[in-house]
């Protein structure tokens, strides 16, 4: 997996529901090195933190193989990396096979992988629709959150290289599934509870689901 573009966000006001409101999704490339500390992007604008940032989501990674099929769906947006508020757009980066818990070094910093990402009402306003929320989920594409173990600096063409990866572990997509899916996953769901790298909110969504069928 190797960065391809590394993406920064000065905040911009928007119309939502009669009101303004500050977001920070408008992320660019940049063509320097980012730093990535334990609960942001340094010279980022997180703006609202009861949903981004923080331990779990200090940095935002989206595979570059994805934004074909986004292209296709929405062919007239003006498309750059970053549109999806990623901080670092990343070739070869695979939800089915990445798995939560996965400790990488990536540049200067070390990185472990924490959640799926859940998509709000702003990736909406950048689509210029909300339906574009349903086709993220429907899509199963979420890219991956990842908690820095090690400030540092990353940059274009950095790789991940992996220092702690599990091969029985839940996948991205996996925890993406237990979150969305009509279907009911029973078992591993509770092999996700049983997963000490799995975030107490993904957990609480697990149990707001499955709690009435699992024995604890």
């Amino acid at each position: 997996m190797k960065v391809v573009s590394t993406n920064i966000g000065e905040p911009q006001v928007i119309s939502w529901r009669g009101k303004d409101v500050k977001t920070g999704i408008y992320k660019y490339p940049v063509n320097q090195p980012i730093f990535l500390d334990t609960e942001d992007v340094k010279g980022d604008h997180v703006v609202d933190r009861r949903v981004h940032g923080g331990v779990d989501k200090a940095c935002y990674l989206y595979a570059a193989e994805h934004y074909p099929y986004w292209k296709e769906k929405y062919p007239d947006l003006d498309w750059n990396y970053g549109m999806f508020g990623e901080n670092l757009t990343v070739l070869g980066l695979d939800e089915r096979i990445i798995k939560i818990g996965d400790i990488y070094q990536l540049g200067d910093a070390i990185v472990q992988v924490s959640q799926p990402r859940q998509p709000c009402y702003k990736l909406g306003v950048r689509f210029g629709t909300q339906t574009v929320l349903k086709q993220f989920i429907e899509a199963l594409l979420p890219g991956v959150y990842l908690r820095v173990l090690t400030s540092g600096f990353v940059k274009m063409d950095d790789v991940l290289i992996p220092q702690e990866v599990s091969d029985d572990g839940i996948s991205i997509r996996d925890m993406y599934v237990l979150l969305y899916d009509k279907n009911s996953h029973l078992e591993l769901a509770k092999k996700a509870l049983d997963n000490p790298f799995i975030t107490i909110n993904n957990k609480k969504s697990i149990l707001n689901r499955y709690g009435s069928s699992i024995s604890r």
